[in-house]
């Protein structure tokens, strides 16, 4: 089971665990608990965590900035967080409107985070809209409802 959770770029239900180990699906949600519950006891650099897609690895927060530059979106340029930043915070955004922020770059930094898949887009008249995507959320720990809720605090 922890090997399946380990290797897998995706949650995974327990249904699909079930069918990767042979186990029936009430035994598979009692290890699962129990992993979950023994990371948090023996306090690793990461926890099992339950998402509406099913369970997953995560590195635990208190370590995410400490670890960021072993990750594999490490590379982002500052003007990529930064366009990465105005979609998670006014998404569904104008891809128009983050060009009259950023400038003519910013057509590049959309295109390299559409390539990394953190952001999507659609055809909207003659621009685009854009927004985060699930991946985003996944690497970043955290919904965009979450960012916006943050953000509307301050």
């Amino acid at each position: 089971m922890e090997a399946s959770l380990f290797v897998s770029d995706k949650p995974l239900t327990v249904e699909q665990l079930s069918k990767a180990t042979g186990l029936p699906q009430d035994e598979v949600a009692k290890i699962v608990e129990q992993i979950r519950i023994e990371l948090e006891i023996e306090e690793h650099g990461y926890e099992l965590v339950e998402t509406p897609e099913g369970y997953e690895y995560r590195v635990r927060a208190e370590y995410r900035d400490k670890v960021a530059k072993l990750a594999p979106f490490a590379d982002l340029s500052t003007g990529m967080m930064r366009t990465l930043a105005i979609v998670a915070a006014k998404q569904p955004v104008k891809q128009s409107l983050i060009v009259k922020y950023q400038g003519n770059k910013a057509y590049a930094y959309v295109h390299k985070l559409e390539d990394k898949g953190l952001i999507k887009s659609q055809p909207y008249r003659r621009t685009k809209l854009l927004s985060t995507t699930s991946e985003f959320e996944k690497y970043f720990g955290t919904s965009s409802e979450q960012i916006k809720a943050m953000l509307e605090k301050k």
